[in-house]
């Protein structure tokens, strides 16, 4: 495994990157766009930085690091996301808080795990794009269930007319939007139909009972088509469908429990598969069945949801569609 000569910790917000090589205690904020990128360049040959030797590590944040990552692909240079929970927990305690302390900690990170730090794989055009429509589409999914409880509500509270300004301008949203997720939904599935390894794998996952179309886009985008994760327990945890013990010592024997540090969309978005499965897929139900008898409804749930987890990447990796063979004992 390689070890870098550099190691740059960078601070990433929307409008400014605060970069540190902490190890000679080197800083400096740019603008988090292409001239600001040529002025890092310029920093890095006037510190005498060769950026072949160098490693930038970078905390994910939901999409402000792309314009960043493009440009480190072009040089090129390497680059690593950490989860930030990981950096902030290895340094321990700490006082006080600014960008620019923030890029040194990262920086002071990666020197500590230099032989142990692994480039990120660049980035997928149609993986960035994918989640791009998905964030869009979950925007207009709640503002179109907000005008429709603000319609409900309103003809509950009150006599009205069918001249009502309120509900006739609510119902025009709820009309607009739903047209506008339609038009997102198609552009996603045209996405998904122009990469080829996507394809495949929604074909896969969605061959699943009670994986739908939303779950299997979800799946693709945030595991990246399979590639940043290939452990279905990784993908379970980040999830948040595997629960961690709870105990220490002789005092504290709590009962195990799941992490609140997880992707609650993704975990929302299982619950209903979930549901489907143990309705229409008899394995499913006679292991929910079995379950229910000792255990309550929301963890055997819970346990469905890393089922259907297994499920996809099993059969991802083996490259099948999913085949029901099963048979109720008599």
């Amino acid at each position: 495994m390689k070890s870098w000569n550099v190691i740059l910790g960078v601070d990433v917000s929307k409008l400014t990157l605060d970069i540190c090589w902490a190890e000679h205690h080197l800083h400096i904020r740019i603008a988090n766009c292409t001239k600001g990128f040529t002025v890092f360049k310029k920093w890095c040959k006037i510190n005498q930085i060769d950026l072949r030797e160098t490693l930038v590590v970078m905390e994910y944040t939901g999409g402000y690091e792309y314009r960043f990552m493009q440009f480190c692909e072009s040089i090129p240079v390497c680059y690593c996301r950490v989860p930030g929970l990981e950096i902030k927990q290895s340094i321990g305690m700490t006082r006080g808080k600014s960008d620019q302390a923030d890029a040194f900690r990262i920086s002071r990170y990666g020197q500590e795990k230099n032989k142990r730090l692994e480039p990120s794989a660049p980035l997928n055009n149609h993986i960035l794009k994918l989640k791009q429509l998905l964030s869009f589409r979950k925007r207009l999914v709640r503002e179109k269930a907000g005008m429709e409880s603000t319609v409900k509500e309103r003809k509950h509270m009150y006599a009205l007319k069918r001249t009502d300004a309120i509900i006739n301008i609510a119902q025009s949203r709820i009309k607009a939007n739903k047209k506008h997720i339609d038009l997102l939904e198609g552009e996603i599935m045209e996405l998904i139909k122009s990469d080829e390894p996507m394809l495949l794998n929604y074909r896969i996952i969605s061959s699943i009972k009670g994986i739908g179309p939303v779950n299997a886009w979800m799946t693709i985008a945030y595991t990246e088509n399979f590639a940043s994760f290939t452990d279905a327990r990784k993908y379970a945890v980040f999830v948040g469908v595997i629960p961690f013990e709870h105990t220490s010592g002789t005092s504290i024997k709590g009962r195990k429990r799941v992490s609140h540090l997880a992707h609650k969309e993704l975990k929302n978005e299982l619950n209903q598969a979930a549901k489907t499965a143990i309705t229409h897929d008899p394995e499913i139900r006679a292991y929910a069945e079995r379950k229910l008898k000792n255990k309550a409804y929301p963890l055997v749930l819970n346990n469905v949801k890393f089922k259907l987890i297994l499920r996809m990447f099993s059969l991802v990796k083996r490259g099948e569609m999913y085949v029901e063979n099963y048979t109720r004992a008599a």
